[in-house]
């Protein structure tokens, strides 16, 4: 069985002195964390994983993953699917294309709220294209803490941790600086979210 309490408390100490925070950073730390899961948690990685390559990001990948055992899953993908919809109808709306052309519209979800819409919009609006890219990623990662907010030491922190890494990796090769800025930002949180976890469980 996982020691998932070990496993998240290390998070912020994967040999970061080993490490460089520059291309391969992911891959390392990767490497550590599937190293402590058992085959069934390194499963939910790879399904995680998985969503990083655009081929995978189709109607039935999505149908699948809304009705997921695993509720970071369901919920991170629901908000995934919902965001890269709302992109796509901006930039059909900027460039004039057909209304729904390129969207993932599943059936039944078309009463479903998104939330987050409205942030959205406002950063897609935005003029500066590095902006937007940033904005977007702000949203992801609010969503992933809203979605572990009550979580403490299991699978789902891990997986958390591992969206917030790939963004971070993307911004290592987008503009290295903000990369850096979010693995330091990741380690600070990841560090005082352990602690008062740690706490409210020993009150």
């Amino acid at each position: 069985m996982n020691n998932y309490e070990y496993i998240i408390a290390s998070l912020p100490v994967l040999r970061l002195d080993d490490l460089k925070v520059g291309k391969g950073l992911a891959e390392q730390l990767l490497g550590e964390i599937r190293s402590q899961l058992s085959g069934r948690d390194n499963a939910l990685l790879d399904y995680l994983l998985s969503s990083y390559d655009p081929d995978q990001l189709n109607e039935d990948f999505y149908k699948r993953s809304l009705v997921h055992k695993n509720r970071f899953l369901r919920e991170w993908f629901a908000f995934d699917l919902d965001l890269r919809n709302e992109v796509v109808a901006y930039l059909n709306d900027s460039l004039g294309r057909e209304k729904g052309l390129d969207q993932i519209l599943l059936k039944g979800r078309e009463k479903v709220p998104f939330p987050e819409r409205a942030q959205a919009d406002a950063v897609l609006h935005g003029t500066d294209i590095l902006d937007r890219e940033r904005g977007l990623d702000e949203l992801r990662w609010q969503k992933i803490d809203d979605i572990t907010l009550w979580d403490y030491f299991n699978i789902d922190v891990i997986l958390a941790f591992v969206c917030k890494l790939k963004i971070i990796d993307r911004w290592l090769q987008l503009d290295p600086e903000s990369g850096r800025a979010l693995f330091r930002k990741l380690v600070e949180d990841i560090r005082s979210t352990y602690d008062n976890k740690k706490q409210n469980i020993t009150i």
